[in-house]
Parts: C-alpha cells; structure tokens; sequence
C-alpha cells in the first residue's frame, strides 16, 4: 500500500523567528483563542482575557477577526481545512479502491500528528454541540456534508449502482466513523492500549488499518447486494 498521503488539516504553529510581526500577533491570538474556547466557552470568555492569554492589546481581536465572534468561528473553522480541498483529494472515479479509501483517511489522519492541536479542536467541536452558537450547523452543511456526499459518489461509483440508496448512505456512515473514533475516542484508546498514536509510524499504521477495514465493509456490502433476496426495498429501508 502506498503511503498515506499527509493533509495538513491542523495547522502547524507559525516558527517564533522570521515572521512579520502581524503575523505572529493574530497566531498568538488565535492560539490562546482556542485554548480558552475550548476550555471555557465562548460565552465565559472574555475580550480581556483573550488579549492577556495572548500578549495582544485588545483592539487586536477586531483589527484580526472583527470582534469576538469572528474569532471564535476562525478558531473553530480554518484548522478544519477547505472543505474543496479535502473532497477534491479523493474524489476521482479514476482511483482505485484501495488508494481513495487511503486519500479519503488521510484528511482524519494528519491532524493526529499534533496532538496538542487536535485535542483542543475536539474539545472545542464537543462545547459547540453542548453550548451551540450555531458554528456546529454550519459545519455539517458546509464542511461534513460535502465529504459525505463525495464519499456517497465513490462508493456508487466502485459498486456500479446508479445512484445511493439508504443502504449505501449507512456504510458511508460506518466508514466515517471510523476516522471520527480516532478523535472522538483517542482518550480511551491511548488508556486501554498505551502507544498507538506515539509517532508517525504509528499514524501511519493506522492508515493501513483503516483502508483494510474500509475494503471489508464495502466487500460486504457488494456480497450483499449480490445475494439472492435482496430488492431495491430492502436497499432502501
């Protein structure tokens, strides 16, 4: 298998020499922005606060983003990539199987290679779904949504079906999940089984892990439509 192709999904901290001074202003804004959101909220964070976390006078934070709102979306929003960019790096009927699945885990892979980054945004998705601003609306139409459908179109594409049914949108659903679970779930992974996520090789071994599961399930499911019994309705359901 080739090596999983590396998506910056999480961006990496600007280097603390030879960067404009604006520049390291708003990265150290937006740094202690999705510290203190995460950890906090948006609605028990304060202006003040933000500018002291991040060594910036506070007037910054509408020079920057506008006001405080701003700031919130930008930190819960640009780690997350172009949504263009991460479904156009797999959704090419001219790929084979095997090398989509690779591309399509990488977006939910590279993130895991900083660790500090990506703790704090899924610190930060789950406030939003416990304390909504309205952020986690926009995300799944603008941002998950797409992915989804990308991912719809590939799997119709690799089972020959004309267009997807509630069975196909259900193993899209199964195979996202098991990228989510690396977020969502790495807590409780690194506790039961102490380094899996350790370093790249690491990472990269679960990239291999992914696609071979990935490659059974949508095995599964073209047996599945294969065997006798199975109707378009059953499909549906």
């Amino acid at each position: 298998m080739p090596n999983m192709p590396r998506q910056s999904c999480v961006r990496r901290p600007l280097p603390a020499q030879g960067v404009r001074d604006g520049d390291d202003a708003r990265h150290r804004l937006f740094q202690a922005a999705l510290q203190l959101f995460a950890q906090k909220g948006f609605g028990n964070t304060s202006t003040r606060e933000l500018a002291e976390a991040a060594g910036v006078n506070i007037a910054a934070i509408s020079y920057y983003f506008g006001d405080k709102a701003g700031l919130h979306r930008a930190v819960f929003f640009e780690p997350m990539g172009w949504p263009q960019d991460d479904v156009s790096h797999f959704d090419d009927p001219a790929l084979p199987l095997r090398e989509m699945l690779g591309r399509f885990y990488g977006g939910f892979l590279e993130p895991l290679r900083d660790p500090a980054a990506v703790a704090l945004c899924t610190k930060l998705h789950f406030r939003e779904m416990v304390e909504p601003t309205g952020l986690w609306q926009q995300a799944m139409d603008h941002l998950f949504a797409p992915m989804h459908l990308a991912l719809l179109r590939q799997l119709c594409h690799h089972l020959g079906l004309a267009h997807p049914d509630a069975a196909l949108f259900r193993l899209a659903s199964c195979l996202i999940g098991l990228g989510v679970h690396l977020h969502v779930g790495r807590d409780c992974t690194e506790r039961l089984w102490p380094g899996l996520f350790d370093d790249d090789a690491a990472i990269d071994r679960w990239g291999r892990t992914l696609v071979d599961a990935a490659l059974a399930m949508v095995e599964a499911e073209r047996i599945r439509r294969a065997a006798p019994g199975q109707d378009a309705c059953e499909a549906g359901l």
